[in-house]
């Protein structure tokens, strides 16, 4: 499809409507501008609907920006060579066989412990990684909500709150199960005279013990 000139494009903006609704507004700062020379638009056939969108405001899909950082990056890749496999993945069979066979909250807390514990390493490692990131040229400092380096550091804080959401869930059935919350007395117990959870009454003044 050729690029449409900037007065096609705005009216098209400006005449999308959706029949639920008012008119379709730009996205907020939208601005048309210069583009990568690798930069084209996409047409409707055969494209996802970010190709679409990109399409309709002509912008640049999340592709078109990896692909390009690929490109300008091939130097420093050459200099600095970084694994290209994945990090190895944990054998889960002998902790999903012990759950399999879990008969009670202990049982099925010991097999999740030892996951956790076993699991902590890696995902610390990757919390640090993003941290790393998220300092990178001092862009942390001042970082707006949002901004690339205040998304990398709550990336990194929920790396670690994995960890301590399991364990909570953990500690609930465990608690659930060992100090389950009293039963509240009802109507019937308190017009029986039931009064062994409340704390014994203050003696009358001048009732002390004898001496």
């Amino acid at each position: 499809m050729p690029r449409p000139r900037r007065p096609q494009l705005l009216a098209a903006l400006a005449d999308d409507r959706d029949v639920h609704g008012p008119p379709l507004q730009a996205p907020k700062g939208f601005r048309i501008t210069s583009r990568d020379p690798d930069f084209d638009l996409y047409d409707n056939v055969g494209r996802d609907a970010d190709q679409i969108h990109a399409a309709r405001y002509n912008l640049a899909t999340r592709a078109d920006l990896k692909r390009w950082a690929r490109r300008d990056a091939q130097p420093f890749r050459a200099a600095h060579p970084l694994p290209d496999q994945p990090w190895p993945a944990p054998d889960l069979t002998p902790y999903l066989d012990a759950l399999a066979a879990a008969q009670s909250p202990a049982e099925i807390d010991a097999v999740t412990d030892h996951v956790l514990d076993a699991a902590e390493p890696a995902l610390r490692a990757l919390s640090d990684y993003l941290v790393a990131a998220a300092r990178w040229n001092r862009e942390n400092r001042d970082a707006a909500k949002g901004s690339p380096s205040n998304l990398l550091m709550t990336a990194a804080s929920r790396a670690l709150s994995v960890l301590a959401l399991a364990d909570e869930a953990g500690t609930k059935r465990l608690r659930a199960t060992y100090d389950p919350a009293p039963t509240p007395a009802t109507p019937t117990d308190l017009q029986q005279g039931t009064t062994a959870s409340l704390p014994p009454s203050p003696p009358s003044p001048g009732t002390g013990p004898r001496r």
